[in-house]
């Protein structure tokens, strides 16, 4: 479909928003994903091409905290096999489900990251103090729960995404012994894996923007090197304030379609 100029440069700037965002903690689809349904799009279409166009801001994250990856070659290999799988299964059924079931879980998936993007602070403050009193530590590998856990919230990422990366930091915050930027770095590196895995998969079965694309791709990757830099200095109480005001327009938008 054909854009104006003004509905381009919207989709431009959410494309840096989301690529800033995402970087930093995630979450940055809830605000790429209410512009494209704003252009005009249909709400799959608006997916795929979001996914397809924020794999770049994905790899420019990921290359900006590239310090905070050295020593976890293991984690790497090990969390990004985990991701693969769980991607490709999240955009097999992305496909598989009919229209009007992704119509009438897509609100559900925003309010359900909305959440936890308002409460990770405090579950990950409630899980601290609790191991504290246990005399506990996290685990070094994380075990199996984690393994699980990344499994499904990457079938989630395939699948949609909003707030893939909140999910990702919470599950290897509380089972990680590691510090939160490196942690952080892991978590870019995963979602490179999930978006790249689904838009591989997507370039051949489903429909797509490429005008969106590759707008998204292009801001996003922008805002990549910008969220590396800004990320261990911008407030987080902000950028939740900003992503909830976003998921809260893209539920009700999505309830009046």
């Amino acid at each position: 479909m054909a854009l104006s100029i003004w509905e381009a440069l919207a989709v431009f700037a959410a494309g840096i928003g989301a690529g800033t965002i995402n970087t930093i903690v995630g979450s940055g689809t809830l605000i790429t994903f209410p512009v494209l349904l704003a252009t005009g799009l249909p709400p799959i279409t608006a997916n795929v091409s979001n996914t397809l166009g924020l794999v770049t801001g994905n790899i420019s994250g990921a290359l900006g905290y590239r310090r905070e990856l050295r020593g976890q070659r293991r984690r790497i290999i090990r969390f990004g096999i985990t991701a693969l799988i769980g991607g490709l299964a999240g955009a097999i059924l992305l496909l598989a489900l009919p229209s009007k079931a992704f119509d009438a879980i897509v609100p559900a998936l925003i309010a359900i990251a909305l959440v936890l993007v308002v409460l990770q602070p405090r579950l990950a403050k409630a899980l601290a103090r609790r191991r504290e009193r246990n005399g506990t530590e996290a685990g070094g590998d994380g075990g199996i729960a984690l393994f699980v856990g990344l499994l499904l919230s990457s079938m989630y990422g395939g699948y949609f995404g909003a707030a893939q990366g909140v999910l990702y930091l919470s599950l290897m915050g509380l089972l990680l012994r590691d510090d939160l930027q490196r942690i952080n770095g892991i978590k870019n590196i995963l979602a490179v894996v999930v978006n790249g895995v689904a838009a591989l998969f997507f370039l051949f079965v489903a429909d797509f923007d490429w005008t969106a694309v590759v707008l998204i791709a292009v801001g996003s990757a922008i805002g990549g090197q910008i969220g590396a830099k800004v990320g261990r200095r911008l407030p987080p109480t902000a950028l939740r304030g900003v992503i909830v005001a976003v998921g809260i327009v893209a539920i009700v938008q999505l309830l009046l379609d």
